[in-house]
């Protein structure tokens, strides 16, 4: 839930507001949260008072007419409504040499999947995740925060202008493999494509409706798919990314 007028953003659910407290504490502007979960807040709230910040113990409904969800879990931290930097051309320059992994998100279209999604590169200890410009629905929203359970405040969000120009030129650095149904590569097939030491690579994955583009399609080094029993065309995007992360990361 934004706030208009403060232009701030409720981080709400117990992860994500604890993961938020004990790595980003200085982005909490005001915090609420209900009596029980005071003890596990007590660092937080001790920073926020030296920064003459408030916090406030409140009941489940005070709690829900901030963020305005009951999945609160009993805290909501407001921090200022997040934006998404560029990704500056250095930035893919240290993906590559220090041989990190990430996401590149071509148009997923859901602040849902966009949390599942983090919260799986952080799980797997990916660096980076990527968004369009074009992209208007995969926002850093309250529920965004809330399904990435934490996982924001462990990866690099960036996002890029034309998504095609910025594979292309990512596919000059990076391994970069882009989700399609149809493709002949297996995800198991991954380690028969280039001897170590790898450089870093890069999982593309596209709408669940429309999949990747063309032309992302195209500028991909390989197209990969996920063998199934052939029943349901394809997973959720959230699920495919999820599989990919855990294939890369044992050759990362």
């Amino acid at each position: 839930m934004r706030n208009k007028l403060t232009k701030e953003l409720a981080v709400c659910g117990f992860n994500a507001a604890a993961a938020l407290a004990n790595i980003h504490p200085e982005n909490i502007k005001r915090l609420f949260l209900r009596q029980d979960r005071l003890k596990h807040f007590t660092k937080a709230c001790k920073f926020l008072a030296e920064q003459k910040r408030p916090y406030k113990i409140c009941d489940d409904d005070e709690l829900e007419r901030l963020c305005k969800s009951p999945r609160h879990q009993g805290v909501v931290a407001m921090i200022l409504e997040p934006e998404v930097e560029p990704l500056k051309p250095e930035e893919l320059d240290e993906w590559a040499r220090q041989k990190q992994f990430g996401l590149i998100l071509d148009s997923v279209g859901n602040d849902n999947n966009l949390g599942a999604i983090i919260r799986s590169a952080a799980f797997f200890g990916a660096t980076w995740v990527i968004l369009s410009e074009r992209d208007k629905e995969a926002r850093l929203t309250t529920s965004a925060y809330r399904v990435a359970e934490g996982g924001m405040e462990y990866v690099r969000i960036r996002k890029v202008r034309n998504m095609a120009a910025f594979v292309t030129e990512a596919a000059t650095k990076l391994l970069v493999l882009g989700a399609h149904h149809r493709a002949r590569l297996r995800l198991h097939d991954l380690s028969t494509l280039t001897e170590p030491p790898y450089r870093g690579f890069a999982v593309v994955v596209g709408n669940e409706e429309t999949g990747l583009s063309n032309e992302v399609s195209e500028a991909c080094s390989y197209l990969v798919r996920i063998p199934g029993s052939g029943q349901i065309e394809s997973l959720n995007v959230a699920q495919a990314a999820t599989l990919f992360l855990h294939e890369i990361s044992s050759l990362a």
